[in-house]
């Protein structure tokens, strides 16, 4: 955001300030100042002006400089209406240099995610994509999805849903008892460049399905979203949320195992695994840094470090059923 637009949101914030004493303060001519809250006004902000001053009202429902007034995480904020991918727009601008950007978009028209699956990514849900240069070898990329999962599952449970993480990148709500499919709420799809000993940039894209109808989303996949769960979330308030637990987490990795464990809906379960290697079938006993699965089979102790999983569950004939419904992204 503009630095001297977020200085106008702050000065008018705490009550209403005459234009003149914000030049001032500023340091910049009355009619700046003007055409800053004219510009603010566009974009959603509503603000009063009276003979007392500017003074802020309500603060935009979305975009940039919404999530970024009041954001306390050092992420600039680049906003799109609607956008192809907001993981290409964030590798776009790795390669260009940048960093601690997240982009983000009310709607995607070509999103991806994993094994280039389409993800459905229609107006009203959080497609954001976070841009960041860490100074951890290669090998340590895995951390940065589970504390993306962390981060959208901790988000999620303060609007109220019932979250938890499926191993390696998906948020959904658990079925339980009542014998239907657990059903998807985000998912998280972490690409990077680099080289062996290090890391050049790495983009995390998370898509959470939140003000959106579930009719709106594909309907081979087992989905659900905030408004179905709850009602609609504040999508300013949720994005700032997140990425204030993202910076937290990616500032101490050491944290992300534990808390990810926390919210594990895959620890304890039976899951089958399809791997580069094949497939891998078993009980889900832990997940150990930097995101490798751990999992008792017939055979052994086995590590996973990636693969699709499914969450399995007995079938009235004996055998076994998924519980995820098409794991599409």
């Amino acid at each position: 955001m503009q630095q001297t637009r977020c200085a106008v949101l702050d000065a008018i914030a705490d009550g209403p300030v005459a234009g003149p004493t914000l030049a001032e303060q500023l340091d910049v001519s009355r009619a700046a100042i003007w055409k800053h809250i004219e510009t603010l006004r566009e974009e959603g902000f509503e603000i009063a002006s009276n003979d007392d001053g500017y003074e802020l009202v309500s603060v935009s429902e979305f975009g940039a400089t919404a999530v970024e007034f009041g954001l306390a995480a050092p992420f600039e904020i680049e906003y799109h209406d609607a956008i192809p991918s907001t993981n290409e727009r964030a590798r776009e601008l790795g390669s260009a240099g940048d960093s601690d950007v997240a982009v983000v978009a009310d709607e995607q028209t070509g999103g991806k995610g994993r094994l280039d699956r389409a993800w459905s990514s229609p107006s009203g849900g959080i497609w954001l994509s976070i841009l960041l240069r860490p100074d951890v070898p290669p090998a340590h990329a895995p951390a940065f999805t589970l504390a993306a999962a962390v981060a959208t599952t901790r988000a999620a449970r303060e609007a109220g849903v019932d979250a938890q993480i499926k191993w390696p990148n998906d948020v959904l709500v658990p079925a339980g008892d009542t014998g239907e499919t657990d059903k998807k709420l985000a998912g998280i799809l972490t690409e990077m460049e680099g080289e062996a000993d290090r890391i050049s940039w790495l983009v995390v894209g998370i898509g959470i399905n939140a003000n959106v109808e579930v009719d709106d989303l594909p309907a081979e996949t087992a989905a659900t979203s905030i408004r179905a769960e709850v009602g609609d979330v504040d999508r300013r308030v949720f994005v700032q949320r997140l990425l204030e637990e993202f910076d937290a987490l990616r500032a101490d990795l050491d944290s992300v195992v534990p808390a990810w464990r926390e919210y594990a809906a895959t620890l304890g379960q039976r899951v089958r695994i399809d791997t580069p290697g094949g497939e891998v079938i078993g009980e889900a006993v832990d997940v150990t840094f930097p995101g490798t699965l751990v999992v008792d089979t017939d055979d052994g102790r086995i590590e996973v470090t990636a693969g699709d999983c499914e969450h399995l569950r007995p079938a009235s004939d004996g055998s076994e059923a998924s519980t995820d419904g098409d794991q599409a992204n």
